[in-house]
């Protein structure tokens, strides 16, 4: 029994020091070398409210406020009343901003990303799709050139999986700082 005891004491001590210490370590070590930019935390991987100015991308909405220290998704359901009418009021409120400089956009139109939250709330890319949109709107704002906005937003553009597979998405943040 006390033979048992130590060889578990031992194991659990073992465990704690590799999983615990050597392997976030190593991790954290490997990231500094090959991400130097992105391991200590960098502003475009957290989404901004930029909903004060139009002239500038808006991200997905965020039921966070875009709080990095509050992050969380909202755990509701399709049959959910309170997130049909929450969904509802996204999609009013993305019609209702980019409508005028977009006649024909009908709620059809609108890709799911800019009307759900991110599972954190604070995801900075939205959709290609979403971006050309929303191209419009701030060239008109702007008094900018469509096609150099576009521009902008293909520069933006990435696809995961080292870019091999997947949807296009654009990252709002590193977009309106090229506005700027």
């Amino acid at each position: 029994m006390i033979r048992e005891l130590k060889i578990a004491v031992i194991a659990a001590i073992g465990v704690t020091l590799v999983f615990g210490l050597a392997y976030p370590l190593a991790m954290t070590g490997a990231a500094q070398v090959l991400f130097p930019e992105k391991a200590d935390g960098a502003r475009e991987l957290i989404a901004q409210d930029y909903s004060k100015d139009p002239s500038l991308f808006q991200a997905r909405p965020s039921v966070t406020g875009y709080a990095a220290d509050a992050t969380f998704f909202n755990n509701q359901g399709p049959n959910q009343q309170a997130l049909a009418d929450q969904l509802q009021g996204y999609m009013d409120d993305y019609l209702e901003r980019e409508r005028p400089f977009t006649p024909d956009l009908t709620a059809a139109d609108v890709p799911p990303d800019a009307v759900t939250t991110s599972a954190s709330g604070v995801d900075p890319d939205i959709s290609y799709d979403n971006a050309r949109i929303q191209a419009n709107r701030v060239a008109a704002e702007r008094d900018m050139p469509l096609d150099r906005v576009l521009a902008l937003v293909d520069d933006a553009t990435s696809r995961p999986l080292f870019g091999l597979g997947g949807p296009r998405s654009v990252n709002v943040v590193r977009l309106n700082e090229a506005l700027s």
